[in-house]
């Protein structure tokens, strides 16, 4: 009878720990693509699936019919789209960083970041020394980190400074950077295809509204030209900012989100102590 019940309770346990170690592992896949374009591909397949559903439930055969060929045929689509991301994640797991976490970034260091970047902008400003600087968010921009060299290196206004002195070899393309970290620099940036820029706009200027239309980064701008200071969000152009006004662009977007996050994560530890 007791081993009876011995079985039926280690059952009972190994599948609880399937469920929770192919929850993890999902987890940990979602991580990998975020902040990659392969969030919005995956929108697109549940969609997909919603509709894949709706039509079985009411029998809508046609349509039932239509959306299994594309989930039958679109399984190698998947992969061939998916490819980046796939070759990442394998990557990751070779290094032993497929299981590891990461840390939202404090105030503190993202108030730094903050500082350097408005101070390297006003250096380069008064000297009209051309520079592009994008900030990753939420939406990953490891496809634009790959066309550049990479960094990964402390985030310093001089460091800021440095790379974008004329002649040099990472002067040219822009330089990503997330929380405290510069991840590459001499990076190629969309275009942006919007036809009623205006022609006063330079090629730095068409890739920071380029990359803000298509990512939620945010992307400082400092005119070659002019000396001038714009920064880019969503698709909006904010043009000739001074330093306060930089400052609170870019705090006002950091660091609440910053504080969302920190929130959103202490609120969780409190329902879980309580």
């Amino acid at each position: 009878m007791f081993f009876g019940e011995d079985v039926l309770w280690l059952n009972y346990l190994g599948q609880i720990v399937d469920i929770l170690l192919v929850t993890y592992v999902i987890y940990k896949l979602i991580m990998v693509i975020r902040g990659t374009r392969a969030v919005q591909l995956l929108k697109g397949i549940t969609v997909i699936l919603a509709i894949w559903f709706i039509s079985t439930i009411f029998g809508l055969r046609t349509l039932n019919w239509i959306v299994m060929q594309a989930l039958t045929y679109g399984l190698l689509a998947i992969i061939i789209i998916f490819q980046p991301e796939l070759r990442r994640a394998l990557e990751q797991l070779g290094r032993g960083r497929f299981f590891s976490s990461r840390n939202a970034p404090q105030d503190e260091a993202m108030q730094k970041s903050i500082d350097a970047i408005v101070k390297a902008s006003l250096y380069m400003g008064k000297r009209r020394i051309g520079a592009l600087m994008s900030i990753e968010r939420e939406t990953g921009m490891s496809d634009y980190v790959e066309t550049g060299i990479q960094m990964n290196a402390n985030l310093t206004s001089e460091l800021l400074i440095n790379t974008f002195i004329p002649n040099t070899p990472l002067h040219d393309g822009a330089v990503i950077m997330k929380g405290d970290t510069i991840l590459a620099a001499a990076c190629y940036l969309p275009l942006s295809e919007n036809p009623f820029i205006s022609k006063e706009l330079g090629t730095r200027h068409r890739a920071a509204l380029g990359v803000s239309e298509v990512t939620d980064s945010l992307t400082v701008v400092v005119s070659e030209e002019t000396g001038s200071i714009s920064l880019t969000k969503n698709g909006e152009l904010h043009r000739d900012l001074d330093e306060e006004q930089l400052r609170t662009l870019l705090e006002g977007e950091l660091l609440a989100e910053t504080k969302q996050i920190t929130t959103s994560r202490w609120q969780w530890g409190g329902k879980k102590n309580g």
